[in-house]
């Protein structure tokens, strides 16, 4: 699936995501770019969750020797599990795939 021109982007300040190689990318790629206010925590919380679910059930548990390895996984992660089978609290119990066929 592709996201449609103008889709948002929004994070946190964190050097990560303010690096200009970073911004270019998602420009590039026609997203608008959206950052919290500075100190704000609560600004981006689903984000904020879904990393802290990323890292904890992926990264923490992984290593990998290429930076292409690791972008396999978290890929696979995110489309092979994440997205279609993992369920969620916010959704019912039902995955975001399923969630998003039962409502459209």
């Amino acid at each position: 699936r592709s996201p449609p021109k103008g889709c948002i982007h929004h994070t946190d300040r964190g050097s990560q995501y303010c690096s200009h190689d970073y911004q270019k990318i998602l420009r590039q790629n026609g997203f608008k770019v959206s950052m919290s206010g500075k100190g704000n925590c609560y600004d981006n919380a689903a984000v904020e969750t879904f990393f802290k679910t990323i890292k904890a059930e992926l990264i923490w548990r992984r290593s990998w020797e290429t930076r292409r390895q690791a972008e396999m996984a978290i890929f696979e992660y995110i489309n092979g599990f994440y997205n279609s089978r993992r369920r969620h609290s916010a959704l019912g119990w039902k995955s975001p795939v399923a969630f998003e066929r039962k409502v459209a």
